[in-house]
């Protein structure tokens, strides 16, 4: 008997590239990666630091017809390139850097983390953090780069009505409001914020001492909101802008005498 071995060929060189082999089904997908991949991040704040948080990345490309499937390694890839600080300014590059590494024309990026803000109680100056929920979302579509700045502000909204008629006080209630824009030019996530917070009966604070808390009590109470008067007032400010395209509002009450929501809507893109 021989005692020759079998040759083994190299497995390296065997393997098959089976994403990028022909499909005969002449399907187009539109987006087709990862979704749900957590990963750290340094994010530009407009002091002229960072914050390191914690985002959570949806990635995308378009896969024409003919191919059978995409690589997903690669999408993981640029998140581990650790070419990108974070920013409303940079963040483009890397839906860029995404559509070239995996030679598609078209892709799309979701980045949500939380953004913190340290803010002074109105009468007492002690500092807490408030943490607002932020995303930032990139297109390339058919050669049109797009980005969009989406933040959502917890804000307090007092009642109109129910302080019109009742003698004693009037009910109030946290609010969601949800602001998306496109924008021409830079802005910064704490304009966003500020904007919104301005036009709330009161804004929200990480730690209040008493005085602070007759401040924003009595605050509310003089400035009265419905759900509609936010979202319009909102609006209005946006419009005035003009770094801003196009943008959507969207407020969420949650009622405190009520087991439902009130909601308002408002897009302009």
């Amino acid at each position: 008997m021989s005692d020759m071995k079998p040759e083994c060929s190299n497995p390296k060189s065997s393997l098959q590239d089976v994403q990028g082999e022909k499909d005969g089904r002449n399907i187009a997908i539109d987006k087709v990666g990862i979704k749900d991949i957590l990963h750290p991040v340094k994010v530009a704040n407009r002091s002229g630091g960072s914050q390191s948080t914690v985002a959570k990345f949806n990635m995308y490309v378009g896969l024409p017809h003919n191919f059978k499937g995409t690589h997903m390694s690669r999408f993981v890839e640029v998140l581990n390139s650790g070419e990108f600080a974070i920013s409303v300014g940079s963040f483009q590059r890397m839906t860029r850097e995404m559509v070239k590494k995996l030679d598609a024309e078209n892709g799309h990026i979701e980045m949500s983390f939380p953004f913190f803000v340290e803010k002074s109680a109105p009468v007492s100056g002690v500092k807490g953090l408030i943490d607002y929920q932020a995303s930032l979302i990139g297109e390339i579509k058919e050669g049109v780069e797009t980005q969009l700045i989406k933040i959502l502000v917890p804000v307090t909204t007092l009642c109109p009505c129910s302080k019109k008629i009742s003698d004693r006080g009037a009910h109030n209630q946290r609010g969601h409001v949800t602001v998306t824009v496109r924008a021409s030019q830079f802005i910064w996530m704490e304009e966003l914020i500020e904007l919104v917070e301005g036009q709330a009966s009161c804004d929200l604070y990480g730690v209040l001492k008493r005085p602070d808390e007759k401040f924003v009590t009595e605050k509310a109470y003089d400035n009265p909101k419905f759900v509609e008067d936010m979202v319009r007032d909102v609006a209005r400010r946006l419009d005035d802008d003009p770094r801003v395209e196009g943008y959507s509002v969207e407020v969420e009450n949650f009622e405190s005498i009520h087991n439902h929501s009130a909601y308002a809507y408002v897009e302009r893109f």
